[in-house]
């Protein structure tokens, strides 16, 4: 069986755009001689459709668009996912479905089993799972259609199994034949190779074809990565999607041989720049705009986010703005107007001595008697971002903010200041991590000025500040953050391998004192196994530390 793989990129409630998208991508793969068509989890609605989902009117809007998707389909049958009602109660209002559309009708509705309650999912918040599973028949072969989390649950990949079942085993020893995955798994870091690593393992186990379409796209902060796959029977590759980026693959079942050098990309830093360039690229167009505007300060972090800007959205679709203070070091304002240039994006210096002394004018007389501190430092950067918001609301382009995720961690960031924005791109970025980045685009040519990504980071808002006044240094930091949020470890450990009692509880006191801040920044686009925003919940007033 020749089989059409549609990876492609889905705007949430977009019914109209989605589904002409899939027609005409459904048409090429049956030009191509495809014989069976597959689409993305929820690709008619978008993924993740989080609360739409309780609204009538977008379940029947969706179902609508299913109808007409239907009537356009001829004799190849297509495979996409959507969302279904159910009607049997006591249950949950909502299914995850997958239709099989073939010549103007619905042949086949499968149900999504497993439905994923953890780190960025609420599946079951809206979802019933299948009561029932079996494979179906299409061109007289018996298929084991899955939809995203059902075939995450394979007990010889995982050590400890989220799951009660295993859908694809009991379909497979219903007598399946092939096992298709239709799913919406978002990006981070390295998932792409895990992922593999997992069907591999589970066609050899089973040892049966496997083929599984990925959707691609940044959907708020989610980033969808593609890579969609199809394997023989022995887990070999047959083929593989692009990274980051629509494909259309059409791919014969029956080769008797993988195709050679088929391999994932090995270059970690050019993976996640792609990831945030399509995060970044969407998130802006999605939202129906055409331009960005940041702050330049001439440190490394504003820097990459100008860069990753540009790739984006085109240089002139990107306005960089130098906001100097009366801290504000020449060289400083030299990177930030060399980096403008290199990119080719406009770049306006405005600076906020004056701004911040009226500031200061008006508050003397309430705080008289009072030694300065970090109340006039945040003066400056919320001037900043006054200013900033004024270009956005006068000219329309988005706030990108620049803060990384060390930053945020421990709140050396400013509410109102540094924070303001619409989106945070390198929120789930360390900062050892941003100054790989920063090399790595340096990689060929010199695109940020080799001073920005060499001197002391410094937020610049007091004389001969630098960032490890306050905070541990970053090797050291970004270790304690590894740990503690992303692993969820005991601080014990941290002290365990060699770092000091005080500075682990440092640091841990900034993490939960500042998450009233995060609860307050721009979304940010997620990267890593465990992000701030909507993959950590965890409460403001608390009083535990570890």
């Amino acid at each position: 069986m020749r089989i059409g793989l549609l990876q492609l990129n889905a705007t949430i409630g977009a019914f109209d755009l989605n589904r002409a998208r899939l027609e005409e991508a459904y048409r090429q793969a049956v030009d191509r001689g495809a014989e069976l068509v597959l689409a993305p989890e929820l690709f008619l609605c978008g993924y993740p459709p989080r609360d739409l989902l309780l609204r009538n009117d977008f379940i029947q809007r969706g179902l609508d668009c299913l109808e007409q998707l239907t009537g356009s389909i001829g004799d190849v049958p297509l495979i996409t996912g959507y969302v279904d009602r159910n009607p049997a109660r006591p249950g949950r209002a909502l299914r995850n479905g997958a239709a099989v559309l073939q010549n103007g009708k619905i042949v086949h509705r499968v149900m999504k089993s497993l439905l994923p309650t953890y780190d960025v999912f609420d599946e079951d918040r809206y979802f019933e799972p299948a009561e029932k599973i079996a494979p179906i028949e299409i061109a007289g072969q018996k298929i084991a259609l899955t939809i995203c989390e059902d075939i995450w649950n394979d007990a010889d990949f995982w050590p400890e199994q989220r799951y009660h079942c295993d859908p694809v085993h009991d379909l497979v020893k219903a007598g399946a034949k092939l096992i298709v995955n239709i799913s919406a798994s978002p990006w981070e870091r390295s998932k792409e190779t895990k992922r593999l690593a997992m069907l591999q393992q589970i066609s050899r186990d089973e040892k049966v074809p496997l083929v599984q379409v990925n959707m691609v796209g940044g959907n708020d902060e989610l980033i969808f990565d593609g890579h969609s796959v199809a394997l023989n029977a022995k887990g070999e590759v047959l083929a593989l999607g692009a990274s980051f980026t629509e494909d259309i693959m059409v791919v014969d079942m029956e080769a008797s041989s993988p195709a050679p050098a088929i391999t994932l990309p090995v270059d970690q830093e050019e993976q996640l720049f792609r990831a945030l360039v399509l995060g970044v690229r969407d998130y802006v167009r999605k939202c129906g705009f055409k331009s960005v505007v940041l702050g330049l300060s001439g440190g490394i972090d504003s820097a990459l986010v100008a860069v990753i800007a540009a790739e984006a959205l085109g240089s002139e679709n990107v306005w960089g703005v130098s906001l100097p203070s009366r801290y504000s070091s020449e060289g400083s304002l030299t990177d930030a107007e060399q980096l403008a240039k290199k990119l080719g994006i406009r770049y306006d210096v405005l600076p906020i001595k004056g701004p911040v002394l009226e500031a200061e004018t008006t508050l003397a007389g309430v705080f008289a008697g009072r030694t300065p501190d970090l109340t006039e430092e945040n003066i400056q950067s919320r001037m900043r971002g006054l200013l900033l918001m004024a270009i956005s609301n006068k000219f329309g382009p988005l706030v990108l903010t620049t803060g990384n995720k060390s930053e945020l961690a421990v709140g050396y960031c400013t509410l109102y200041g540094d924070m303001c924005g619409a989106l945070a791109v390198i929120a789930d970025v360390l900062k050892t991590e941003i100054y790989a980045l920063a090399r790595w685009t340096n990689r060929n040519k010199e695109i940020i000025p080799w001073n920005t990504i060499e001197k002391a980071p410094s937020a610049e808002l007091r004389p001969n500040q630098t960032d490890q006044d306050s905070l541990p240094p970053y090797d050291v930091l970004d270790r304690i953050l590894r740990a503690y949020v992303v692993d969820e470890a005991d601080p014990k450990m941290l002290v365990s391998e060699g770092i000091s009692p005080e500075t682990v509880r440092d640091v841990l006191n900034k993490i939960v004192f500042s998450e009233y801040k995060r609860r307050q920044a721009a979304p940010g686009l997620k990267v890593s196994p465990r992000a701030f925003g909507m993959g950590r919940r965890v409460p403001i007033a608390q009083g535990f530390r570890g």
